[in-house]
């Protein structure tokens, strides 16, 4: 009982020294808001957060009219001018950045792009109107050899021109699309081809998806731009050819790359398309492109043709050299200028618009070269793109145009001088 009556003294002492004496109350001070918050005790984790030093700038979702500015700190290599008519990006749109934003068209998605003129302000409309007719960089000799050691620049200018695609309202036709190979690639309407047909009930029947496209000077009707041929559209190709009265054909693309580019529309030795028989009479292969010369009989007539074959280009891309495409530029020029006053030349890839916008492009650029001794490849594309919408289809082309031009120049320069 001693035993148990000393724990209980024990525990009672124990419980008074825990108590608050009584009477006191226990007041809770309120933290000052000036006061620093006390710091938390530091911890293991692996994860080291980088306090923030500078400033950053963060575009909005929607697309502006004008790049998003740099940074405060950050100074741009090129100030480009900004664009009255910037298109809005859209699906199969990829985005290049450098010191501006250049639109590049995914062709293997063109199926369901749509037209980036479909939706624009008839302001903005009229202002890249205004652009195209307007626009010009003449460049010398000189000049042209300093442009293309800065790329950056010159993908900034190609940002800025509209490409003036179509929006298929303007098309009244019905059922078109059946004939074009990519949804969002259609002729402008004001230069495409009509095809002739004793059916005015039908306007498909007259229809093909191909662009009459200025030469050097203007020359109205020099060439023709359009799309590599589809299996019920290869007719309407033999038919545009007999009824233009073309010389020469020019194909810029493989009927194969990834997916099909161009179905085979010639003959191996005879063939007849619609009402337009094609016989081939000789075949000359040559290092990057293959020349077939062909006769085309129609209603008792017949007209030789020259088509041309080039291999060495690839698709989305630029070829390694410049000097396969000015030998054929050079050799399909002799056949264009002979006597005769023939129709215009025929230029298709694919969609008929990048590598055919390059091939009519350089072949305008060189005649200027040789005649003016300057060269004004903005002014030049512009035209194209008056004529048919998205003519040279990327930046890289844009450059590449200007190298095939500075080495025409050197050439051009050494033969001058002996």
């Amino acid at each position: 009982m001693l035993v148990l009556y000393r724990l209980k003294e024990k525990v009672e002492l124990s419980d008074r020294q825990f108590k608050e004496p009584p009477g006191r109350d226990v007041h809770l001070s309120p933290i000052p808001v000036h006061a620093p918050p006390p710091q938390a005790k530091p911890t293991t984790s692996m994860v080291r957060v980088e306090p923030v030093t500078k400033p950053i700038s963060v575009c909005p979702a929607e697309p502006r009219s004008t790049p998003c500015p740099p940074a405060p700190e950050a100074k741009p290599a090129l100030s480009a001018s900004p664009s009255p008519f910037r298109m809005k990006p859209t699906a199969g749109l990829q985005e290049r950045r450098g010191s501006n934003v250049s639109l590049v068209l995914d062709m293997s998605a063109l199926g369901s792009v749509e037209p980036l003129s479909s939706g624009v302000a008839p302001g903005r409309e009229s202002a890249a109107t205004e652009y195209l007719q307007s626009a010009g960089r003449p460049l010398t000799r000189q000049q042209l050899h300093d442009i293309v050691l800065h790329t950056q620049s010159l993908h900034a200018e190609f940002a800025e021109i509209p490409m003036n695609f179509v929006d298929p309202k303007e098309l009244d036709i019905p059922t078109h699309g059946t004939k074009n190979r990519y949804r969002s690639i259609l002729p402008n309407p004001h230069s495409r081809v009509i095809l002739k047909t004793k059916n005015t009930y039908d306007p498909l029947s007259s229809y093909i998806n191909a662009n009459y496209v200025r030469g050097y000077l203007g020359d109205e009707k020099t060439y023709i731009a359009t799309q590599g041929p589809m299996i019920n559209t290869v007719n309407d190709f033999w038919q545009m050819a007999w009824q233009e009265d073309c010389p020469v054909i020019v194909m810029i693309t493989k009927l194969k790359e990834k997916n099909e580019k161009c179905v085979l529309y010639w003959p191996e030795k005879r063939g007849i398309y619609g009402k337009v028989e094609v016989l081939v009479d000789s075949v000359r292969e040559c290092d990057h492109y293959t020349v077939r010369h062909l006769m085309l009989q129609q209603g008792g007539q017949s007209r030789s043709v020259k088509h041309y074959w080039y291999t060495s280009w690839p698709d989305h891309k630029t070829p390694d050299s410049a000097q396969p495409l000015l030998q054929l530029m050079a050799e399909v020029e002799q056949d264009r200028q002979s006597p005769g006053g023939r129709g215009p030349i025929i230029v298709h890839c694919s969609a008929g618009i990048g590598r055919t916008g390059c091939f009519i492009a350089t072949t305008i650029g060189c005649r200027q070269l040789q005649e003016e001794g300057v060269v004004d490849v903005l002014a030049i594309v512009c035209q194209l793109r008056a004529d048919r919408g998205g003519m040279i289809q990327t930046g890289e082309q844009y450059e590449f145009v200007h190298h095939a031009l500075r080495l025409f120049e050197s050439r051009l320069s050494v033969d001058v001088g002996q």
